[in-house]
C-alpha cells in the first residue's frame, strides 16, 4: 500500500515538474521570438527603405566630365548606399525588353536620357534628408529631373512608427504574461508542498532554511525550460537563415547572444522570485488556513 502511494506521489511530482518546465519553455520561447523580431525589425525596415530607388536624369547636353564629377560625389556622399549609372542605350534596351518591341523603330531616335539609379541609406530616407539631398543634386545645371516615389517614402516612415509602437506594446504585454504564467506554475508547485513547508516550520526550521531547497529546485527547472527555449530559438534562427539568406538574420551575433542570454536570465529570475514569494506566503500562513 505504501509502495503504491509512493509511486503515486512520485508520478505527481514528475507531472508537477514537467508542467513547470513546459510552461517556462513555451513562455520564454515566445518571448525570445519577439525579442529576435524586435532586434531584426530595424534591419528589415532598413532593407525595405533602401530598396526605394531615386532616379536622377541628365540632359543630353551633359558632358562626360560633368557625369564623372557626379559619379565621384556619389561615391563619397554620406547619403548614398549604392548607385548605378544607366546610359540612354541601356535604358532603351530595358524598355524594349519590358514592352516586347523596339519603340525606337517608330520614333527614329532614342528619347531617353542618361541617369543614375541611387539607393539612399535607410537613415536618410526621411522627408527632410531627402530634400537636402535633392537640393544638392539640383545644383548640377545639367540635371533634368529627379524621380522617386514620394508617397511610398511617407507611407513607409509612417507605418514603421506605428509598427514600432505596437511591437513595444506587444513586448510589454507578453513580458507580463510570461511573469504571470511562470509565477502561476511555480505557485502551484509550491502549493502541493504546503504541508511539508508548515511541518518543517513547526519543528523549528528557519524560513531561509525551508525556502532554500525549493528555490534551488525551481531555479533548476527554470534553467531546463530556458535551455530548451534557447535550443528551439537557435533552431528557428537556423531555419530562417537557411531558407531566407537575404535577411542575414545571423549577422548581428552580439544582439542574438544578448537575447538568448536574456531568455536564460529571465527564466532564472522569474522562477526565483515566484518561488520566494510563494514559500513566504505559506510560511506566514496559519496552520488552520492550509486547509
Amino acid at each position: 500500500m505504501a509502495s503504491s502511494f509512493e509511486k503515486f506521489q512520485k508520478r505527481r511530482l514528475i507531472s508537477s515538474y514537467f508542467s513547470v518546465v513546459l510552461s517556462v519553455f513555451l513562455v520564454l520561447f515566445l518571448l525570445g521570438i519577439l525579442g529576435l523580431f524586435v532586434i531584426n525589425s530595424k534591419k528589415l525596415s532598413d532593407d525595405f527603405k533602401e530598396e526605394i530607388a531615386m532616379s536622377v536624369y541628365f540632359k543630353n547636353e551633359a558632358t562626360d566630365s560633368l557625369i564623372n564629377a557626379f559619379d565621384t560625389e556619389m561615391k563619397t556622399s554620406k547619403f548614398v548606399k549604392s548607385y548605378n549609372f544607366v546610359t540612354k542605350e541601356q535604358a532603351a534596351k530595358q524598355h524594349t525588353d519590358i514592352i516586347g518591341e523596339d519603340f525606337m523603330a517608330f520614333l527614329g531616335e532614342n528619347p531617353l536620357e542618361n541617369s543614375f539609379d541611387i539607393h539612399l541609406k535607410a537613415d536618410y530616407i526621411v522627408t527632410d534628408s531627402i530634400k537636402k539631398f535633392e537640393a544638392r543634386i539640383l545644383e548640377y545645371p545639367m540635371v533634368s529631373d529627379i524621380v522617386y516615389d514620394k508617397v511610398l517614402v511617407n507611407l513607409v516612415n509612417d507605418n514603421i512608427q506605428k509598427i514600432s509602437f505596437w511591437i513595444l506594446i506587444a513586448s510589454g504585454f507578453l513580458a507580463l504574461v510570461a511573469v504571470l504564467l511562470i509565477n502561476s506554475s511555480m505557485r502551484l508547485s509550491i502549493y502541493s508542498n504546503r504541508f511539508i513547508i508548515k511541518t518543517m516550520q513547526m519543528v523549528g526550521a528557519t524560513k531561509s532554511f525551508i525556502r532554500k531547497p525549493f528555490i534551488w529546485r525551481s531555479i533548476k527547472l527554470g534553467v531546463i525550460g530556458s535551455v530548451l527555449a534557447i535550443i528551439a530559438l537557435m533552431g528557428v534562427l537556423y531555419y530562417v537563415d537557411t531558407n531566407f539568406p537575404n535577411l542575414e538574420i545571423l549577422k548581428d551575433q552580439f544582439m542574438i547572444s544578448l537575447v538568448l542570454v536574456g531568455v536564460l536570465a529571465v527564466g532564472i529570475l522569474i522562477t526565483w522570485f515566484s518561488t520566494f514569494f510563494a514559500t513566504q506566503r505559506f510560511l506566514n500562513l496559519r496552520t488552520d488556513d492550509l486547509y
